[in-house]
């Protein structure tokens, strides 16, 4: 398979790459997160721990991992009116891995900016505009976190 790009081009810019560190325990950041999340406009309608399931499952032995699935439905409707394609993307992930006892780092790239990236979304002022509203909500996440 060949991209259409060349990965190592692209900047953290280019995904809409956001990062933290919080120098807490794993669940207390967990809660953070959701919780700043929440406030800053995006609701959680999916969370799910991939480190427990592969621990279980095949034996693992990860540290903790914790997915997020945010949702801000305005943004998320306005996303569906341009394309259906891109509810492929849903939901906006913030991701929270500990990096050692007591840091643990939250992560999170722009769906949004991905699905332009890759042709799901289309390259029109509607899509700019909804790019950068999210954007806005995610900046003001990590400013609150």
């Amino acid at each position: 398979m060949t991209l259409p790009f060349d990965p190592s081009e692209l900047d953290a810019e280019d995904i809409g790459e956001k990062q933290a560190t919080l120098e807490m325990d794993h669940e207390a950041a967990i809660e953070r997160v959701r919780e700043v999340a929440e406030t800053t406009g995006f609701g959680v309608p999916v969370e799910f721990s991939p480190s427990e399931m592969l621990n279980e499952k095949v034996d693992a032995d990860r540290d903790p991992y914790y997915v997020l699935g945010a949702c801000n439905p305005e943004m998320a409707d306005r996303a569906l009116d341009e394309t259906l394609k891109q509810g492929a993307l849903f939901p906006c992930n913030f991701v929270i891995w500990q990096e050692e006892p007591g840091v643990q780092r939250v992560y999170h790239v722009s769906i949004m900016k991905i699905g332009r990236l890759v042709g799901i979304a289309p390259d029109n002022d509607a899509w700019a505009s909804i790019v950068e509203d999210t954007g806005e909500l995610v900046e003001e996440f990590f400013e609150r976190l």
